[in-house]
């Protein structure tokens, strides 16, 4: 048991070392841009997307996505399920909290996508599903990013309910969907509003 406490330590340890690089820092430093004076502020996908353009956007997408995949594949395979939830959830930790950003950090979206890809896939579909139709609805990526977490909160539950996920699954699909909330604070606000007045 000691051992596993010792692999857990260390899923969580290179899961937020992954998870606190930051490629939307990187790309727009790459071309002079402080994305903290673009739109929003936040060094995310979106925020690229505004600065650079929708491909310099999917690029950064694509590689937070995978900072949340490859650690919790990787240990999911190598040590257990445990392992590779706790490397999924220190990658969005790392992401939102990066000390390379003295603390700040993106949103969390794309790597929660990704560390759910590579803990039970099944579970991003309802997400995704979810995304889309908040975009389609408030044409805002963060309205979207909140639906979806919202999404992934009751699929984890219902999934445990229902039996087709273990109790594991459904604490990770939480801490998940609540470490996104967490960070859509102005968005879940601007949510209720646009519900209020519709």
């Amino acid at each position: 048991m000691n051992a596993l406490w010792a692999w857990w330590v260390v899923a969580a340890v290179v899961g937020y070392g992954l998870g606190a690089i930051n490629p939307a820092a990187i790309v727009a430093r790459a071309f002079r841009v402080d994305l903290r004076e673009v739109g929003s502020g936040n060094p995310g996908a979106t925020n690229v997307g505004r600065a650079l353009g929708p491909r310099w956007a999917v690029l950064v997408g694509l590689l937070d996505a995978l900072k949340g995949f490859v650690p919790a594949v990787a240990f999911g395979v190598l040590i257990g399920q445990t392992a590779g939830e706790i490397a999924g959830i220190a990658a969005v930790v790392g992401h939102i909290t990066s000390p390379y950003l003295k603390g700040r950090g993106g949103k969390g979206v794309a790597t929660s996508l990704g560390a759910i890809l590579g803990v039970q896939p099944l579970l991003a579909v309802p997400a995704l599903f979810a995304f889309g139709i908040g975009v389609a609805v408030w044409h805002r990526v963060g309205l979207g990013a909140v639906l979806a977490a919202l999404t992934l909160i009751v699929s984890g539950i219902v999934g445990w309910w229902a039996g087709w996920t273990d109790a594991s699954v459904m604490w990770f699909a939480v801490v998940l969907g609540v470490l996104v909330l967490a960070r859509h604070e102005r968005n879940l606000r601007q949510g209720w509003s646009a519900v209020r007045g519709r």
